[in-house]
């Protein structure tokens, strides 16, 4: 046996006996959580002990019964076809428990984001897939008993594997998003959180509420104290979720809504410097990580004034 193999094993064996001594804690499961979680070989190593130890518990009662009894008889040489399949019985179980006692674990929440700028598709085992936009963050929690994920900030977009006896939940800002087989975009600011539903249909409400069912081409944009659906065309969803081509749509849009979306994408800010300028409408397609091509487009079309001030850079008429 290998020193790490001997090394997770003795790990193993002291949560093993930290989880006995009956002062166990909500922090000491956390702690024990992070440290299955950084391994399978963590995992493995846990419930294989765990399971002999039970058997030892059993074989000392079953020995000491026998004791008790009248004088032992000579074990029978069992036939080498018997061993074997007593020993694949044996290892049936172990597996059997090992994976009870891994669905009955506490679900271990997971962390991923991305940078100003950033994009990042997370797979999961049951085949959904989360695609992260600039700046977003989200925890999840995947077991075989439930599918949970918290949308703390920006933008991601969902292709959810339907699983009717496991509903995939996200939450947001105070909302519940309950998947029934779905593709579907969810985007939290400071004060609104927006669904829109590309494929599918989903149920969105407050998180101990009552909801309301979206259709294909529903938005939903919700506060604290209401929610508006409306609805979009597939062309408009499109540009809406044309952030993952790493690229902007835009369709008389006001600059200062162009300038706001791009700052999400660069850490060098767009300032509109006055009211007039900030409601100029802008039509077209831009790069989100090309602040400096879209302000020569400014300067050329609408004939504003562009002053370049390091971390941010100022439009004016």
């Amino acid at each position: 046996m290998s020193g790490a193999t001997e090394t997770v094993r003795a790990a193993a064996a002291e949560w093993l006996a930290r989880r006995d001594r009956g002062d166990w804690s909500e922090a000491d499961q956390a702690a024990l959580d992070a440290w299955l979680s950084e391994s399978w070989s963590h995992t493995v190593a846990y419930w294989r002990l765990d399971a002999a130890w039970n058997r030892a518990d059993r074989l000392g009662a079953l020995r000491q019964q026998k004791n008790e009894s009248a004088a032992p008889r000579r074990a029978p040489v069992w036939p080498l076809m018997f061993r074997t399949a007593a020993a694949l019985v044996l290892v049936a179980v172990l597996a059997v428990a090992g994976a009870q006692m891994l669905h009955k674990q506490p679900g271990i929440t997971r962390s991923y984001s991305t940078a100003i700028g950033g994009r990042e598709t997370v797979s999961f085992a049951d085949g959904s897939k989360i695609e992260l936009n600039t700046n977003t963050a989200i925890r999840a929690r995947m077991t075989t008993a439930e599918r949970e994920i918290w949308l703390t900030r920006g933008e991601a977009y969902f292709v959810v594997k339907h699983d009717p006896a496991h509903p995939f939940v996200v939450y947001a800002a105070g909302r519940r998003i309950t998947d029934l087989g779905t593709n579907f975009l969810v985007r939290r600011d400071a004060s609104t959180l927006e669904v829109a539903l590309v494929k599918g249909s989903v149920r969105v409400g407050a998180a101990h509420g009552a909801s309301r069912l979206l259709k294909p081409g529903d938005v939903a944009v919700a506060s604290a104290e209401s929610m508006v659906i409306t609805k979009k065309t597939p062309h408009e969803l499109a540009d809406e979720l044309s952030w993952q081509r790493g690229v902007l749509v835009f369709d008389n849009a006001p600059l200062a809504e162009v300038a706001a979306e791009l700052n999400r994408y660069n850490r060098q800010k767009l300032v509109i410097a006055d009211s007039g300028a900030a409601k100029l409408a802008v039509v077209g397609t831009f790069r989100t990580d090309d602040v400096e091509g879209f302000t020569d487009i400014v300067r050329a079309v609408f004939k504003l004034r562009v002053r370049n001030e390091g971390d941010r850079i100022v439009i004016s008429r």
